[in-house]
């Protein structure tokens, strides 16, 4: 498959998080399967550091730089001052017939267009943009645009469905509008109330000073896993504010670099082991760590008992809603509107660690760690029902709702 880029505006282009359009552009390919033929068409091409691209820079008008293009077969067309979905690209690299995806109004308008050759005729060679071409071609009955429904909208990792997005980033107010869309599209659907509410300007704030210094999201991940080490053995030793101040730490970063990741298109495999795997493991030694803290040192000791049912419940918890993503194919909060409110209070780190850190700053600590406890006993029996019945029993197969 050809991916053909019109580089005459790329220059232009306002960067988002300090990627150019362009740059995007090549991370999303970069993300496919081998084999896709890179097109850098244009008079500012040349500008472009993009290994292994063909580079086309003719001054001709877009129109027949684009018929030109279509005589070595079939081809995605884009606009490389265009900020594009990467599901996007690759819903169109991997379409048959010929379609147009497009997105604003005016001057705003972003269009990318998957064409065949027996189209090369019916587009304009005068053609000065991509919004030219897709409406002529559709005046002509030619190309229709994008089914929507077959769009792979939803999206696992953030439990949510998007709609495919392109822009055209011309202006700074245009850059600035596009950034805090970006920033609030990737948060989950389903998330606990911290995360969501008291959060994000920080967050907000912490990305964009990480995206200036082009802090890499795994060097944010690497902190946050240091002061998640550091909190044990300082809620161990009865520090509970420092404990905790590493723990929020941790918890503001747990959501700083995920937003890094995904809004500069620089997530790895490596990143999403680190992140995701301490996310799962160090729950159970800050609950062991803050029953030692309060003095549960003996196993007669009803914390100690208590910290042991707190554990076995976690990890029942998480092998329960793992079985229930494998049967459904996704998170369990997705699976209805219900279990997407739960999940904002329901026993998570930040649920459990607030309900602890309120009960230490009023002197009721080990009352505090008795109701994380039974918290989290029904937060397990509440995901075993939801698991049984939505994944097991009910007549109608359960599909993303966030």
């Amino acid at each position: 498959m050809n991916f053909w880029i019109d580089t005459t505006a790329a220059a232009r282009a306002q960067a988002l998080f300090g990627v150019p359009p362009i740059e995007r552009l090549k991370r999303s390919v970069g993300k496919l399967a081998a084999g896709t033929r890179v097109l850098l068409s244009g008079t500012d091409d040349g500008k472009t550091d993009w290994p292994n691209a063909i580079v086309d820079a003719d001054p001709a008008a877009l129109g027949a730089r684009l018929r030109k293009a279509l005589a070595n077969g079939p081809l995605v067309a884009v606009d490389g001052g265009n900020a594009i979905d990467p599901r996007l690209v690759a819903f169109l690299l991997a379409s048959t017939a010929p379609c147009i995806a497009s997105r604003g109004e005016g001057a705003r308008r972003a269009v990318a267009l998957y064409l065949q050759p027996s189209l090369a005729d019916a587009i304009p060679a005068d053609a000065q943009d991509l919004g030219a071409v897709a409406d002529a071609l559709a005046a002509a009955g030619l190309v229709a645009p994008v089914d929507e429904t077959a769009f792979p909208a939803y999206v696992n990792k953030l439990r949510r469905t998007l709609p495919y997005w392109i822009y055209a980033v011309n202006t700074p107010q245009v850059r600035r509008e596009l950034e805090k869309t970006m920033f609030w599209d990737n948060y989950k659907g389903s998330t606990d109330l911290l995360t969501r509410w008291v959060y994000p300007p920080l967050v907000w704030q912490l990305t964009r000073l990480c995206t200036r210094w082009r802090v890499h999201p795994n060097t944010v991940t690497v902190i946050s896993i240091i002061l998640t080490i550091a909190a044990v053995p300082l809620f161990a030793q009865g520090d509970f504010f420092w404990g905790f101040v590493c723990a929020y730490g941790m918890s503001v970063l747990d959501s700083v670099d995920g937003k890094i990741a995904r809004v500069t298109l620089t997530d790895s495999a490596i990143g999403n082991v680190l992140d995701h795997g301490v996310d799962i493991v160090h729950p159970p030694f800050w609950y062991f760590a803050w029953a030692w803290g309060l003095g549960a040192h003996s196993s007669a000791d009803p914390l100690y008992q208590a910290a042991l049912w707190l554990i076995f419940f976690y990890v029942a918890d998480r092998i329960v809603l793992g079985i229930a993503k494998a049967r459904l194919g996704f998170a369990l909060h997705a699976a209805t509107r219900l279990d997407g409110r739960v999940r904002s209070f329901i026993a998570r780190r930040n649920i459990t660690m607030t309900i602890m850190a309120v009960a230490l700053a009023i002197g009721a600590g080990p009352a505090g760690f008795y109701i994380v406890t039974a918290w989290q006993g029904l937060t397990f029996g509440w995901h075993a029902v939801r698991t049984i019945w939505v994944g097991f029993l009910a007549r109608t197969k359960a599909r993303p709702t966030a």
